[in-house]
């Protein structure tokens, strides 16, 4: 379930919503093991098959189907440290060879589907067969990764199979990042091309699994069957399906067939669309969800919301926030690529005051790569401790050291080429474009804050807003002689930047020649690190790459968000939210 930059928009209509539902359905109250959950603004769930495919991947289908499959594996951070969650999954804790070839894995004993059936290795096969022969259709598809980069499946028995790798891999990052994706599916119902069809082994040759692929995602295409296929009443989750409307309500009840150990205390979910923020709120304020959300700007209304029997608490997420810089940009890419005029922006933001003032302590301050908080022991203490502690001195220092002097506008100009940098004329000046989103007095308050700060030390910054959609259409990896390499410096994290997997890895948006590496950031070393932390089996090689990163400054650091302010009925206890924003209602209590 990655989540990138579409996540972060997803965070960020989660502070846009009207009620999508009846009139009648407001005075929806926790009672009777009853809990009504406020969707994001207008998202709509829209698949059940927990086998994704491209325009059904959003985060809330997969929150869904999950409770209605049990994944192979499920991490989440509500300890306060991300985490296997082995009582959420399907499998004990996986284990992998001395080389880090391969990876033997162990289902549970007490796992049954819909129809008595035992959860088996054939069910990991099944889901392995259609991947393998389906993965340009498959939404989790990427070059090099699953299942290219599984050799072989091997059965060991009913209860254990093995993973053959194409070469080694950490064992945390593969955990973490490949077998999230697999999902268990039960082959003695599902193996079949129509509905009448007989069940076989077609998923073992690539023309048949293509066709119960295609047969399997027609059937999930025709949402209106959701409650009466049989198809989706074979789950072996915690809950099963009572409604799921075209409208994007979803109505979950406690599934009575369910042998697992994570059985729920909640006897009924229900999930509400919204199509605005202020729709959503309107309905919080009545009482009408029980588990809902406000937005930052309507905090001064928190005690009122406390008098009606709400509880406010941010949901933190396991993400970074940050500002890229178009290094091949060819009239700043040779400013941005000296590490002394990155070194000196970042000793420019007051992180601990945008934290305080603007955000109203919903942010955590970001110092690196890898996500601060929850802990975890992937940070090196290079990021812990921030090498970069604003300084408006030490940056103002750091400029003039290297040739920089204020012109008679404020804006510094390179007035010795020689210790300017390579590919800086003279009279250059420290004046660059920011591209920003728009829609959020947050945001708009901190650019404002980020323009005053810099200007300081003599950097001028010439603020644009768009829409997210607009800023991130915009702001693309790019050759320097390319019409769109004309984009400067970038921000599109409201609501976070760039959200993880369990495992923080930097690939997608550090690596050289990464399509998610917006400003085309490339160095060697970085490189090497990054691959080093994907392929050997300690915390370390992490560690090592985010002290690296947190130090070379490839973007701008900020202070990363809440994914999104709580406001959950004081009668419901839903324990720690998990940060990697996924729920698991099966754990909840109601007074």
């Amino acid at each position: 379930m990655p989540r990138r930059f579409l996540t972060a928009a997803l965070a960020v209509a989660l502070l846009a919503a009207g009620c999508s539902s009846s009139p009648g359905s407001k005075q929806a109250t926790a009672q009777s093991g009853t809990v009504t959950f406020a969707l994001p603004p207008n998202a709509t769930p829209n698949w059940i098959m927990p086998l994704g495919i491209p325009g059904h991947l959003a985060s809330y289908n997969s929150s869904i189907y999950q409770l209605l499959f049990v994944p192979l594996v499920v991490f989440n951070g509500t300890s306060g440290t991300v985490a296997m969650d082995e009582k959420a999954g399907a499998v004990k804790q996986p284990q992998y060879s001395p080389d880090g070839k391969s990876v033997t894995i162990t289902l549970k004993d007490n796992l049954t589907w819909g129809d008595g059936s035992k959860l088996t290795t054939r069910d990991v096969e099944f889901w392995y067969n259609l991947v393998k022969f389906n993965k340009t259709k498959w939404g989790g598809y990427a070059k090099g990764r699953m299942p290219d980069n599984m050799v072989e499946f091997k059965t060991i028995d009913e209860k254990t199979f093995q993973f053959i790798l194409d070469k080694p891999y950490s064992p945390d990052w593969f955990t973490a990042v490949q077998l999230t994706n697999v999902r268990p599916m039960p082959q003695k119902a599902w193996d079949k091309v129509a509905i009448d069809g007989p069940v076989g082994d077609h998923d073992r040759t690539e023309a048949g699994a293509q066709q119960v692929f295609d047969f399997l995602v027609a059937q999930a295409k025709d949402l209106p069957t959701y409650q009466s296929n049989p198809l989706w009443k074979a789950g072996n989750g915690p809950y099963s399906v009572q409604e799921y409307t075209a409208g994007g309500q979803v109505t979950l009840v406690k599934n009575p067939k369910y042998t697992g150990e994570d059985t729920s205390s909640v006897e009924k979910v229900t999930f509400k669309p919204f199509t605005s923020a202020d729709a959503e709120f309107n309905v919080l304020q009545t009482g009408g969800v029980d588990y809902g959300y406000l937005a930052s700007a309507n905090l001064n209304q928190r005690s009122s919301l406390e008098s009606k029997g709400y509880q406010v608490q941010p949901w933190k997420g396991w993400a970074i926030t940050y500002i890229p810089y178009n290094f091949n940009n060819p009239q700043t890419g040779p400013i941005f690529k000296q590490l002394y005029v990155r070194q000196a922006i970042q000793h420019a933001i007051d992180q601990d005051s945008i934290v305080k003032n603007i955000w109203r302590d919903m942010a955590v301050a970001g110092y690196g790569p890898v996500p601060q908080d929850p802990s975890s022991p992937y940070i090196s203490d290079t990021q812990k401790n921030n090498p970069y502690p604003f300084d408006i001195a030490k940056a103002k220092s750091l400029l003039e050291s290297h040739g920089w002097t204020p012109g008679p506008d404020g804006i510094a100009v390179c007035g010795d080429p020689a210790k300017c940098g390579q590919g800086i004329a003279a009279g250059a000046q420290l004046k660059f474009t920011l591209l920003t989103e728009s829609g959020s007095k947050e945001t708009d308050n901190m650019m404002a804050e980020l323009k005053s700060s810099l200007s300081k030390i003599g950097v001028f910054l010439d603020l644009k807003q768009a829409p997210l959609n607009t800023v991130l259409g915009n702001s693309k990896a790019c050759q320097p002689t390319a019409p769109e390499c004309s984009w400067q410096m970038s921000f599109f994290g409201t609501q976070g930047s760039w959200y993880f997997n369990a495992y923080p890895s930097g690939e997608r948006i550090f690596g050289t020649g990464a399509t998610s590496n917006l400003g085309s950031y490339s160095d060697p070393r970085a490189d090497e690190l990054i691959n080093a932390s994907t392929s050997t089996a300690d915390h370390e090689s992490m560690k090592a790459y985010g002290d690296y990163l947190t130090k070379e400054l490839p973007v701008i650091w900020l202070p990363n968000p809440v994914y999104q302010i709580s406001a959950v009925k004081k009668n419901v206890n839903i324990g720690n939210q998990d940060p990697l924003a996924a729920m698991q209602p099966q754990r909840w209590t109601v007074k």
